[in-house]
């Protein structure tokens, strides 16, 4: 009979944490030191030009007439809002603007994009670049305004309308939409059963000496790269592919990957890397989607593998995240109870939707989407869980990691948070 084979932590003991942390934390640092100095200096002109791409517009109300707020990313990658009161359609168009920053946006807002005046001087059609044909051709499929967004979303990263994002929160379905590892093990997963028969049947005639695992990693992972580079690298992305190559790795060195700590190595090297990210909801949802994964792990092992991964662990994870996602955001619905069988069925639908947008068929369900998303319509109210709640709520859950009792007291209180949220 076969020993199991034993797997062991990416770092052991306090002296090699000490020496992770120190590095990664002088990289932090420098890499900060650098954004400073690229601040600095941006706000230290008196004005400046630039070409970007409006990635998203809202329309407001003032006191005497209507505004556009855009979102714009810059050719040289800087993120900020703006706004105009020209009128017309912004949705994707390039812009020449002339800007006017100050020493009044701090440093800490120009990290998670700040607001700089601006005036636009010429408005061009977007660029023709591979995600825009992209773009192009999913929304060629579509009637309905509305899936087409949906589907851009969903395989480029594009925003959403600001009415179609609240109807998906209202179903409690934000993280579907929003590109994340879910998205990205189902991408890996359909890579691997597309590429083993072909790899194996190449390998049995030409190369027996290779290693299946090895090289259809590799390929994957350098697909799954070019795509995070095609959708504009998100942050909930980032994360999960930088976890991905690590447990990839880890993996085939025989290394434990479902660990608090393999989940801290990964979240410091992120940061040390890109410094703004402490800024961005979404890689801390994404983070906090991940321990809550680990926290069901460690407290089922006993349970039946099949079994969690097709029932307990969606009605887990939406259980363990509904006090944090409804303590940042404010759209409740009853609706949002449906988000573990809607999240389950996902895993059938994205491949699937991939394959009818491939063969020309991408409309084939948009009228049950349409239908879907007017569910929660007239159901949806504005509130939101105590700041001091939340907070409380994240100490346990890192309690949680050590002890059984934090863990089952973190539970309960989740339940509670969510009892509170319906009254």
């Amino acid at each position: 009979m076969a020993e199991a084979v034993t797997k062991v932590p990416l770092l052991e003991g306090k002296r090699e944490w000490m020496v992770f942390l120190l590095v990664a934390a002088s990289i932090f640092f420098l890499r900060l030191a650098w954004e400073y100095r690229v601040y600095c200096d941006f706000v230290d002109r008196p004005f400046s030009y630039t070409w970007g791409d409006v990635l998203e517009a809202k329309s407001k109300e003032s006191e005497k007439r209507r505004l556009t707020i855009l979102k714009v990313r810059t050719d040289g990658g800087l993120v900020f809002w703006t706004r105009t009161f020209r009128q017309g359609s912004w949705s994707g168009v390039r812009v020449r603007l002339q800007l006017f920053p100050s020493r009044r946006i701090a440093f800490t807002d120009y990290l998670k994009g700040p607001f700089v005046p601006s005036r636009i001087k010429r408005v061009v059609p977007p660029r023709a670049t591979l995600h825009s044909r992209l773009g192009r051709w999913i929304a060629s499929e579509h009637v309905y305004p509305e899936t087409a967004a949906f589907y851009r979303g969903i395989f480029l990263g594009d925003s959403l309308p600001r009415e179609l994002r609240r109807k998906i929160a209202a179903l409690g379905v934000s993280h579907l939409v929003a590109l994340s590892g879910f998205h990205l093990g189902i991408l890996w997963g359909g890579i691997f059963l597309l590429l083993q028969p072909l790899y194996r049947w190449a390998q049995r005639r030409r190369f027996p000496w290779r290693y299946d695992r090895l090289d259809l990693g590799t390929i994957s992972l350098v697909l799954l790269a070019g795509y995070l580079w095609l959708t504009g690298m998100p942050p909930s992305l980032l994360r999960s592919y930088v976890m991905l190559l690590f447990g990839w790795a880890a993996l085939l060195l025989g290394i434990e990957i479902v660990r608090f700590s393999f989940l801290i190595l990964v979240g410091a090297v992120l940061l040390a890397l890109f410094p703004s990210l402490i800024f961005s909801w979404g890689f801390w949802l994404s983070m906090s989607g991940v321990f809550a994964i680990y926290l069901l792990v460690k407290y089922w092992r006993g349970t039946e593998m099949l079994r969690i991964k097709l029932f307990l662990l969606p009605v887990g994870i939406y259980w363990l995240m509904a006090p944090v996602t409804h303590s940042i955001f404010e759209v409740v619905s009853p609706w949002q109870n449906l988000s573990p069988i809607l999240s389950v069925l996902f895993v059938v639908f994205y491949p699937a939707a991939i394959l009818l947008h491939l063969v020309g068929w991408g409309n084939l369900l948009d009228p049950l989407l349409l239908r879907l998303w007017e569910l929660p319509h007239g159901s949806v109210v504005s509130k939101s869980l105590p700041t001091d709640f939340f907070v409380s709520y994240i100490l346990l859950g890192v309690a949680a990691a050590r002890w059984r009792w934090a863990f089952y007291l973190l539970v309960g209180w989740a339940g509670a948070s969510i009892v509170w949220i319906y009254l």
